[in-house]
């Protein structure tokens, strides 16, 4: 499609965004919501939805989703009631979903999100409640449809924007920004691949002016944010190209195939009457008094804009390291550590740290695809590498040299480089011994040298630190070997 005619119109976007909580137990019964356990090992007569049954809340969820609408802006609700949404489908035992409907506990709220080029767009939250999650059904056996229902009865929380974003570009901001905040509220762990963070999006489109919206349709089926942003970007394109050949966008359910990049219809849309909705005779109304907010309220800790922006003014770094620390919290819990533990906490120390944990320690971990937690590296370790670099114990390449052996390892770095002798040479005349050897062991790049091809220079230093087996202290050699090379 041209970029004339993408121009020609304007997208609206809206996400509804479902985030599963980090209880140890479901939303209304005592089953462990443990990932990956055995098929329908999770499951009691509550979640199974058996006859006599009666749901009990978890009060974690109740205190998940204050924290939730109190760090986008909410109003929270004083009295809010659940309610049964009714449908049929093999992995919803109960035949309805425990949700809530007239009045969620959290409504009218915003976020900011940074858009490309820095500035902030407000993005309104229409409501966010409480409901719980169905059970998983498997179609990989061919003709055959298995159930696990270790997942019903989940307990999740729904975030439903409102329809403010105009590019796939915004909606991908929102969705990393939602998962910012929920990972730093510590409520979710926003994993999309596993199922913990999922999204569904409204789009339509108009002509740009207008102000009417167009006729949207609900794209599912997105299990990654860069798929996210392509199943936007293809449904924008399909509902233009509709209406650019005369056609009807029809109000519908969209699935992403992610290997083709397109759309395609799953089924016409549900509208809210057709779930039957009534309020849950078995759930009493979920009462917030001030007291709850202001203790919830003390909760929340410092969310990543702000730390972001506190790392750049306290650390002196760049706001582009902080954005990168700080995207994740556990990184950005390592780096402040690692910080305590510095003898020397001067700037350049600081960046020292930020650029190891930005470069070695981020690779092993997208290697890896673990956690900075899961790697196995103490901050006070790193902290330690760090200083023996600065206070010129060791090279640069001896502590990369020496790096994966802090993976896991109880030693100290000090301690690994003693035991292999690695701390580095530093006495001036043991260096210009070997430099004045070097010199004399290569009369060929020597002459070369004289003549004119000064990059030999390199060599010359490269083969001072291969005899010194790495050991020397760079800034000497290069000291040492111009002074010697004059005099040769």
């Amino acid at each position: 499609m041209t970029p004339e005619l993408l121009q020609k119109y304007e997208p609206v976007i809206g996400l509804e965004v479902h985030a599963q909580m980090l209880t140890k137990s479901k939303a209304f019964c005592s089953c462990s919501t443990e990932f990956g356990a055995s098929p329908n090992h999770n499951t009691c007569p509550v979640c199974l939805g058996h006859p006599g049954t009666l749901p009990v809340l978890n009060e974690n969820l109740l205190r998940f989703i204050v924290r939730m609408g109190l760090a986008t802006n909410c109003e929270i609700r004083e009295r809010s009631i659940f309610a049964r949404k009714n449908y049929f489908y093999p992995d919803l035992p109960k035949g309805y979903q425990i949700s809530q409907y007239e009045t969620p506990i959290c409504h009218d709220g915003f976020l900011e999100v940074e858009q490309k080029d820095g500035t902030l767009k407000k993005i309104g939250i229409t409501r966010i409640h409480m409901e719980e999650d169905a059970g998983k059904s498997i179609h990989d056996f061919g003709a055959e449809t298995l159930v696990d229902l270790n997942r019903a009865g989940v307990p999740l929380i729904e975030i439903v924007s409102e329809p403010d974003m105009r590019s796939s570009d915004e909606a991908y901001a929102y969705l990393t920004t939602i998962k910012s905040i929920v990972t730093y509220l510590g409520i979710c762990d926003g994993n999309m691949e596993e199922g913990s963070l999922r999204c569904d999006a409204n789009v339509s489109v108009r002509l740009r002016g207008a102000e009417k919206f167009g006729q949207k349709t609900e794209v599912k089926n997105m299990n990654s944010f860069r798929n996210v942003q392509r199943a936007l970007e293809s449904e924008i394109e399909r509902q233009i190209g509709l209406i650019e050949r005369g056609e009807k966008v029809i109000h519908e359910t969209m699935l992403f195939d992610a290997n083709k990049g397109v759309t395609r219809p799953m089924r016409t849309k549900e509208e809210a009457h057709d779930y039957r909705y009534f309020p849950e005779p078995d759930l009493l109304p979920v009462t917030v008094t001030t007291k709850y907010l202001d203790e919830v309220r003390s909760e929340i800790p410092e969310l990543q804009r702000a730390r972001r922006d506190r790392f750049v003014s306290e650390y002196k770094i760049p706001s582009y390291d902080a954005g990168v620390l700080t995207a994740d919290k556990a990184t950005a819990d390592f780096f402040e550590k690692s910080i305590l533990s510095l003898v020397k906490k001067s700037d350049e120390s600081i960046k020292a740290l930020s650029n190891y944990i930005m470069g070695d320690v981020m690779r092993l971990m997208s290697e890896r695809k673990q956690t900075i937690s899961a790697l196995g590296l103490q901050p006070n370790h790193l902290a330690e590498l760090v200083d023996l670099i600065q206070d010129k114990t060791i090279s640069n390449k001896i502590a990369k040299d020496i790096f994966p052996d802090l993976l896991g390892n109880s030693d100290s770095p000090k301690q690994i480089v003693e035991k292999r002798g690695l701390v580095q040479v530093t006495d001036t005349e043991s260096l210009r011994a070997t430099v004045r050897d070097v010199i004399a062991k290569n009369p060929n790049q020597l002459a070369q040298y004289k003549g004119g091809k000064v990059a030999l220079f390199g060599y010359f230093v490269g083969q001072t630190m291969k005899a010194t087996q790495g050991k020397a202290n760079p800034e000497m050699v290069n000291s040492l070997m111009k002074e010697e090379l004059e005099k040769a």
